[in-house]
């Protein structure tokens, strides 16, 4: 039996039915509220300890409250929620796996570290597109104190930072996807997604974040609507 593909090219997967961005929500630190995108977050924290007496518990403490604001803009509660797709920076994504616990969701653990949030939605479209699900949340975390203990040094060591260093973020970011008859108010839809691939271009320096990163800022899907590879 001939089954019709859905994959345009080698990397891309049409989505016919368009699953709906349905809400979204972003909750940040600090540093991030002083920045010239202060004033587009939902919510901006005063702590970066949010009152907890550890950055992990602070950090999945901020991954659930910032899912639970977005069903909330959504209109949902909990238990009419598929799935949960998300993670964050640290070993065996520990803030997003106890915020879970918290959450009661049917729950997929997602490692993509800066590229969770567009894996999330990826996955969380195919799986809606696929007729596996109605709904699911998206979600990806990061905290600067937890990250430097992962990656770097422990803030408490008082390492100095080279001038090439960037910032890890202090956020959450979440967003709401539902099938399209469940939400034909919703104006944005998902009909594309193209998972990308590891490109590594020999940058030594664990400091140089951007650098590393660079490719996803130009890549350029090869086979664009209506051709194939």
């Amino acid at each position: 039996m001939f089954i019709k593909t859905k994959r345009i090219g080698t990397q891309t997967i049409d989505l016919p039915s368009k699953p709906r961005v349905a809400g979204y929500s972003s909750i940040v630190g600090p540093k991030e509220g002083q920045g010239p995108l202060g004033p587009h977050f939902d919510q901006v924290f005063a702590d970066d300890l949010l009152g907890e007496k550890t950055w992990e518990i602070a950090e999945s403490k901020m991954f659930e409250h910032c899912v639970r604001l977005t069903l909330q803009k959504g209109g949902m509660e909990p238990e009419q929620v598929h799935f949960l797709l998300g993670g964050d920076l640290l070993n065996q994504i520990t803030a997003a796996s106890f915020a879970a616990r918290q959450l009661g969701l049917p729950y997929v653990g997602l490692y993509g570290a800066c590229s969770t949030m567009s894996e999330s939605l990826c996955v969380g479209s195919m799986l809606i597109d696929g007729g596996m699900a109605d709904s699911a949340v998206c979600v990806a975390s990061s905290h600067f104190c937890t990250a430097e203990r992962q990656y770097r040094a422990p803030l408490e060591l008082g390492n100095q930072r080279p001038p090439t260093a960037q910032w890890t973020v202090t956020g959450v970011g979440s967003t709401l996807l539902r099938a399209a008859h469940q939400a034909p108010q919703a104006k944005v839809c998902v009909s594309r997604v193209t998972c990308g691939k590891v490109v590594d271009l020999g940058i030594p320096d664990a400091n140089n974040m951007g650098a590393a990163m660079a490719p996803v800022n130009a890549n350029i899907d090869p086979y664009p609507m209506g051709t194939a590879a």
